[in-house]
């Protein structure tokens, strides 16, 4: 008689009494599940109900990659540019700890001119002209705060909810929560520019405790973003689904040996999406069909935003294509030709910095809008402004800016959202946030709620723990909720 592994005593014990309880909660799970719901857990990737009706079917995350200083995009301070080149008064400094060295620096102000764009009035910098123009669909958060001050350690809680590896990403979750709308395509994609992955890699992306099918799949820049898709030469269809039958018997074989496996399970499923994805994947990043007004929308005409319009051009597509959440990190930017800078991370001569980065990000943000709009997508997509944490309103090196996570801007924009509204901000020179905070924990609280997903309801039994995408935290900002 053979012996029960732990995993399966405690799958057989969750479907006891109390296990009854907890699987109720999970999208498509337990005692109130439809049969057909429940008997698609034999799929990971078979779409699953959220908890309440959705408002929105997918997601596009924009992550600036290096943190620029919204203070010097859409957080307006008058009192900043008065008091600027003077030392920061002490009441502004209550509860700040830094490690800059040399200490905090003269408060400082870029180059730049401000004004108020559409009925709702938002600020915006002379650096996001397109972008300004599309003001009113957009719900600002202006009292984001963080923990860490390190990018790596800030970009991993931003995108997993903690500053360590091995909890699972949001597009994760939502990929386990609601499972593929799409099978020829992976749920979660990570579009990024240049030669090699963003700060931080893969680990953002990572499934964590989660099997690991919910992990995101990343899309290389260029004409050919998915490695070994290729039909294989000299080998006909017939030849390679037999060869793909035998791989998947072999697999299923020795994943009954190893049923804690994840990654033996998820390895056996891409062989099977990579089989469907040599005719669809393609051509879901195909751009030759796009017409030229489309790509000038998006910037394609112009060097400096081609490969940032490249990845939003790629990430409509997607959407179109019903990937659930899509992950766009921004990229290097040349500078007159013969300089490379990698991010946003201004620490000195902010404007050498931000001046090509806002550049090669606005006009494909605000393509992306008028795009998704006029083909009526956008009130089924939210899109996000995002960021691992903002900049200090005082100085660094005389013309840059410190890491700040105590105060800074992000926004939401699309389906579900309360367009053309502002919800908490920073004080009179833009370093700490004021009244309400929002964590990360509450904007991924707030992700998942247009989701048709309660965060404390979306849980995953990990070694007898009821685990959850906000940890013990979070809370759903319901001020930016249409």
């Amino acid at each position: 008689m053979r012996t029960q592994s732990r995993r399966e005593w405690i799958f057989n014990a969750v479907y006891g009494l109390g296990g009854l309880t907890l699987t109720a909660k999970m999208p498509g799970g337990g005692i109130f599940a439809t049969p057909a719901l429940a008997g698609a857990f034999a799929d990971p990737l078979a779409p699953k109900q959220p908890h309440f009706p959705p408002k929105v079917k997918s997601v596009i995350w924009l992550h600036m990659d290096g943190a620029p200083s919204t203070l010097d995009l859409f957080d307006y301070k008058p009192e900043l540019i008065k008091l600027a080149g003077q030392d920061v008064p002490p009441s502004f400094l209550d509860g700040i700890k830094t490690s800059t060295k040399g200490g905090v620096g003269k408060l400082f102000v870029s180059n730049r001119t401000w004004k108020q764009y559409g009925e709702s009035g938002a600020w915006f910098s002379d650096l996001l002209p397109n972008l300004a123009q599309h003001a009113d669909k957009l719900a600002f958060i202006k009292s984001s705060t963080t923990i860490g001050a390190t990018h790596d350690i800030s970009t991993l809680k931003l995108n997993t909810g903690d500053t360590s590896p091995g909890r699972p990403s949001l597009g994760a979750w939502v990929t386990y929560a609601l499972g593929s709308a799409n099978p020829d395509l992976p749920a979660y994609v990570v579009l990024y520019s240049g030669k090699n992955e963003p700060q931080g890699g893969s680990v953002n992306w990572s499934s964590g405790f989660l099997p690991a099918i919910y992990q995101g799949t990343a899309f290389r820049p260029g004409n050919s973003p998915i490695l070994h898709l290729d039909h294989p030469e000299l080998i006909g269809q017939a030849e390679q689904r037999d060869d793909l039958d035998l791989l998947k018997h072999l697999n299923e074989q020795r994943a009954a040996l190893y049923p804690d496996d994840t990654e033996l399970e998820a390895r056996l499923r891409s062989y099977e999406l990579a089989y469907r994805m040599e005719c669809t994947a393609p051509e879901a990043v195909d751009l030759s069909k796009e017409s030229d007004a489309t790509k000038t929308l998006y910037g394609l005409d112009d060097a400096k935003t081609m490969d940032y319009g490249t990845n939003l051009l790629r990430a409509r597509r997607l959407v179109e294509r019903n990937v659930r959440f899509i992950q766009v990190v921004s990229g290097p930017v040349d500078v007159d030709g013969d300089d490379t800078v990698k991010n946003w991370d201004a620490h000195r001569d902010l404007e050498k910095n931000h001046a090509p980065h806002a550049a090669a990000v606005d006009k494909p943000i605000a393509g992306l809008f008028a795009d998704l709009k006029s083909r009526e997508l956008l009130d089924q997509t939210l899109v996000v402004w995002t960021s691992e944490f903002g900049r200090t309103s005082y100085g660094q090196s005389g013309n840059g800016r410190d890491h700040n996570p105590w105060g800074y801007t992000q926004w939401l924009a699309g389906g579900g959202v309360k367009a053309g509204t502002t919800f908490g901000a920073t004080d009179d020179i833009g370093l700490q946030s004021v009244g309400k905070k929002v964590d990360t924990y509450d904007m991924h609280a707030t992700v998942l709620q247009l989701f048709g997903l309660d965060h404390l309801k979306t849980v995953y039994l990990r070694s007898g723990r009821a685990e959850r995408p906000t940890v013990v935290y979070g809370e759903v900002v319901k001020d930016l909720l249409g």
